[in-house]
């Protein structure tokens, strides 16, 4: 079975308070995007399932793969005989688009369709938070309206159909950990949800990511861009997640090809990912 996990970008991003694990909360808007890795998955003739990739290369252990966590989370609870999985990574690294997490939700999905599993999408939804603060988004796969760790989730109207999308992801990592180490946790005077309902040419006023503060200071390049992408035309343009990525929204088509020789672009009109 083929599949195509999609990323996704943060719409605001507000780190409120850290928590007594270790972790923080945060208020932030998941919105899919149409940029795809390629997952495929096959039963296999070997004796142990094995993860095959293409396209940008992962250099962690297989066994630290997230694709891997999820089967190997799904065998906790099932007999399934091995697989081979297939990942062909476009969604780069390091970029705040969720790719990683992305891909091991659609493992959780193909697995449920090939074997039957009957699991029901509240379950599906709990595995996959197992494996990440924003893996369980991608089971639903529309927007959310998300809070916590950004497990917790709620349907939200947000509707960009229409607009013309830019992302652009210059060559340097930020690290997560790194950026939620120098993040300091406040409340927000207006919450996300209330700017949602906001025109979109309005929310460069209302609508913010707490970690450009901190990460443009040591990578003033990802500042660079959205400026750019403001000088641009850009309606709203913000840094996705933690970083790198920045993202720019347009009333029309817009010329980035200059960013390509140094950058990873996609650009992309807005569609209905159901």
């Amino acid at each position: 079975m083929v599949v195509f996990p999609n990323a996704k970008i943060n719409l605001g991003l507000n780190v409120t308070e850290k928590r007594s694990d270790g972790f923080h909360n945060i208020e932030t808007v998941f919105y899919p995007i149409k940029l795809c890795d390629i997952l495929e998955i096959v039963k296999s003739q070997n004796k142990v399932s094995t993860l095959f990739n293409s396209g940008i290369i992962i250099n962690d252990n297989i066994h630290n793969n997230l694709c891997m966590k999820a089967l190997n989370l799904i065998k906790k609870d099932f007999y399934l005989p091995e697989v081979d999985v297939f990942l062909h990574k476009v969604i780069p690294f390091g970029a705040g688009l969720g790719g990683g997490s992305a891909d091991a939700a659609n493992v959780l999905i193909v697995l449920n369709k090939m074997f039957n599993l009957n699991i029901n999408s509240d379950k599906l939804m709990q595995y996959a938070a197992e494996l990440g603060s924003d893996c369980a988004f991608f089971i639903k796969n529309k927007p959310q309206l998300a809070s916590g760790r950004g497990e917790i989730m709620h349907d939200i109207d947000v509707d960009l159909k229409g607009y013309y999308f830019v992302l652009i992801k210059p060559n340097v990592f930020v690290g997560t950990a790194q950026a939620y180490a120098d993040i300091k946790p406040e409340q927000p005077k207006i919450r996300i949800a209330e700017i949602m309902s906001k025109p979109v040419n309005e929310w460069k006023y209302f609508l913010k990511n707490d970690f450009e503060t901190t990460v443009f200071e040591q990578f003033p390049v990802i500042k660079t861009i959205k400026e750019t992408l403001y000088q641009r035309g850009a309606v709203y343009s913000a840094m996705s997640g933690s970083g790198s990525s920045v993202y720019g929204i347009f009333d029309k088509k817009t010329d980035v090809s200059d960013f390509e020789k140094d950058c990873f672009v996609f650009t992309d009109y807005f569609t209905d990912m159901s």
